[in-house]
């Protein structure tokens, strides 16, 4: 019976732990000097450090890949022509900026 009833917490999102989710974030801007300033994080304040971030072209292939700093933040040389930019901490975890969309 007590299986049942945590399985029940569990569905019903009742039950804390490491289990609970955390949200990606990631905001990108341009700078108005030819670069384009990225910073992301997690809901539950979790750092972004590390995690992978790629800039794409309009074909889908990558021109700039690397990585959030310790700050979590990431800086590159925005590239000619349309681009995304994709914030990559893994399944579940993926958001991607398109270049129209980066706040000026």
């Amino acid at each position: 019976m007590r299986q049942v009833h945590i399985a029940l917490l569990l569905a019903a999102g009742l039950a804390t732990g490491p289990a609970l989710a955390h949200t990606p974030l990631c905001s990108c801007y341009d700078n108005g000097d030819g670069t384009v300033f990225c910073e992301g994080g997690f809901s539950d304040g979790s750092s972004a450090s590390g995690v992978k971030i790629r800039v794409l072209d309009a074909g889908g292939n990558p021109v700039i890949e690397g990585a959030m700093s310790e700050n979590s933040e990431f800086e590159f040389d925005k590239p000619d022509g349309d681009y995304r930019v994709v914030f990559d901490a893994g399944p579940g975890h993926e958001i991607t900026i398109e270049g129209q969309d980066i706040l000026e």
